[in-house]
């Protein structure tokens, strides 16, 4: 283990409490292919890639613990789902450090979706019945690709799902027509129209994955805050050894997520370990500035602890809990016999001067990640996503808008509010509280993240501002629209935007699908988004502060809403 830092066990508690609301917040969502003319063309010349199959059938790969059966499509997609990248993490294994895999012998199938991780069954989720299989033993990881050991070395995209670190998965056919379920990240179409190697994967979430026992059980458990964040790690490794099997460029791998997916990738940014396994990285709507420290994590453990009917003497007992009694503790709105509420608990890696050394991006960027090349970004409107269902924001009056900012920014609000009503003089009290919510919990921390990744003056850092509004409705009555929110841009980054209920059905959403979905294929070919027919994306620098508008005509600002930009800057 690398020496342990120690952290002063007082942080700011704005700062925190900031980055809990907000992880929060992201737990609560979960994380076939229309070519637009565009796409017809992937990364220059396309006459040398592989043609469609005649017939779909079963094809075998062979991987260092043992051969693989995937599925071949009649498009030429080859899928491999469920494979197992470590041992199982439960019982003696459970908070500790991922095991690595055994080797096997014969051929293992690889055509369904492994299970995803124990996490709570909140509202959309789906019933028992529908909902994916979980279980502790959810290490798994899918593929899609054009070709086997065929020495292509295509760039690898490796993508974590979102849902904070709390829920999701990175792949399930029972949540097939979730409204931001999993089939909007499908490898598929992005390996088809762009030659690239695609991977998505499970890992332990919320307690099981990030439930800190250091302080509590000894060194034998220091891995417990991180353990997650160590099974996408040991994922990339994986992917490291392997990929080479399934037409991919161990040496080119691209990190990529969204939401929690993007916390993920921030957070991987900033573990000395995993340096190496990676050379670049897009963090999307999900940027991770600060972490957990120690001293607020063991106290969430023995909080945890006490509500599973254990003390810190028997806490050992944890690792032969079943499953069950887990899931009492880890719903988004505990009660308790009473029926009262307890405090919810959040689970998410630990800074603990080790694994993640010091917060991640501060007050600086991680300096041993300056030479990987970054993606940083939101969407336009982050924040309706979280509004759907709440009549009242969709009504708001002056009054009301002072007191829900009053609510999260205290003495900063009349502030904040006079500041959107002067850049922003026609919006209602609705659009002005969404404007604020989306910068708090989001557009400030990426503006954040690059301008400390262009303080390094190394690899470059593009920004980008997602912009393509859906006419679904976030509110019926009275109407009202998602816009750009949160999780919208997923099924176009993956260039299927037929394959959500949120997306909407305007045609120009097939050029937004085209142009961003390009944009991030050539960043992991080349770590350079441009392409022909976009127009010239710079690097973020502090003087101009250029930004990507990406829809389906795509501009570049310079310093867009710089004046907010400041104001949150300054709070």
């Amino acid at each position: 283990m690398l020496q342990k830092k120690r952290l002063p066990a007082k942080q700011s508690a704005l700062k925190f409490i900031g980055r809990r609301d907000f992880i929060g917040r992201l737990s609560t969502l979960a994380g076939g292919a229309i070519a637009a003319p565009a796409i017809v063309r992937a990364l220059g010349d396309r006459s040398g890639l592989p043609q469609k199959s005649a017939a779909p059938g079963s094809v075998i790969a062979k991987t260092r613990a043992g051969k693989l059966r995937g599925l071949k499509s009649d498009d030429g997609v080859i899928s491999f789902k469920g494979i197992h990248y470590a041992e199982s993490p439960a019982g003696e294994n459970r908070f500790k450090p991922p095991v690595k895999l055994k080797s096997w012998s014969g051929v293992r199938d690889a055509i369904d979706y492994g299970p995803e991780a124990i996490q709570a069954r909140g509202p959309g989720r789906g019933s028992s019945a529908s909902a994916p299989l979980m279980d502790e033993d959810c290490l798994v990881l899918n593929i899609w690709t054009q070709g086997l050991h065929d020495g292509r070395k295509r760039p690898v995209m490796f993508y974590s799902h979102g849902g904070g670190f709390s829920g999701g998965n990175g792949g399930s056919s029972a949540s097939r027509g979730a409204s931001h379920g999993v089939d909007a990240r499908d490898g598929t179409a992005l390996a088809k129209n762009y030659d690239v190697v695609v991977v998505t994967h499970n890992h332990r979430l919320n307690l099981l994955g990030f439930l800190y026992l250091e302080e509590i059980l000894g060194d034998d458990y220091a891995a417990s805050g991180c353990a997650g964040m160590l099974d996408i790690q040991e994922a990339l490794q994986w992917v490291t050894d392997n990929i080479e099997s399934f037409g991919g460029d161990p040496h080119n791998v691209m990190l990529f997520g969204e939401s929690g997916g993007g916390l993920k990738s921030s957070t991987l940014t900033a573990m000395p370990s995993a340096h190496g396994l990676f050379q670049k990285a897009s963090i999307e709507s999900g940027s991770a500035i600060y972490l957990y420290p120690e001293h607020d994590s063991t106290e969430t453990a023995k909080i945890a602890i006490a509500r599973l009917g254990l003390t810190e003497k028997n806490a050992h007992d944890l690792v032969n809990l079943p499953v069950a009694a887990i899931l009492d503790v880890i719903p988004d709105a505990p009660s308790d016999s009473n029926g009262k509420p307890l405090r919810p608990l959040t689970f998410a890696p630990v800074v603990d001067g080790s694994y993640i050394p010091a917060n991640p991006y501060d007050p600086v960027a991680p300096p041993f990640s300056k030479n990987v090349p970054m993606i940083v970004g939101t969407n336009k409107d982050e924040a309706l996503a979280f509004f759907r269902g709440d009549k009242s924001i969709f009504t708001l009056d002056d009054a009301d808008l002072h007191k829900r900012v009053r609510d999260l920014l205290y003495d900063k609000a009349d502030r904040v509010i006079d500041m959107y009503r002067r850049t922003r003089p026609n919006a209602t009290p609705t659009e002005l509280f969404s404007a604020i919510r989306t910068a708090q919990n989001f557009w400030a921390a990426a503006v954040k993240m690059s301008e400390r990744k262009a303080e390094q003056n190394a690899a470059p850092v593009y920004m980008y501002q997602f912009t393509y509004e859906s006419e679904v409705l976030a509110n019926d009555d009275p109407p009202y629209p998602l816009k750009a929110s949160h999780g919208m841009e997923v099924a176009f980054k993956f260039d299927h935007p037929d394959d959500t209920t949120m997306i909407g059905n305007r045609p120009e959403r097939f050029q937004a699908a085209a142009n961003m979905s390009h944009a991030w294929a050539s960043f992991a070919r080349n770590s350079d988004p441009n392409f022909d027919g976009l127009p010239h994306w710079p690097p973020y620098t502090l003087e101009k502060r250029e930004t990507m508008f990406i829809n389906a005509q795509c501009q570049v600002v310079s310093d867009p809403n710089s004046e907010e930009r400041k104001l949150w800057a300054q709070l």
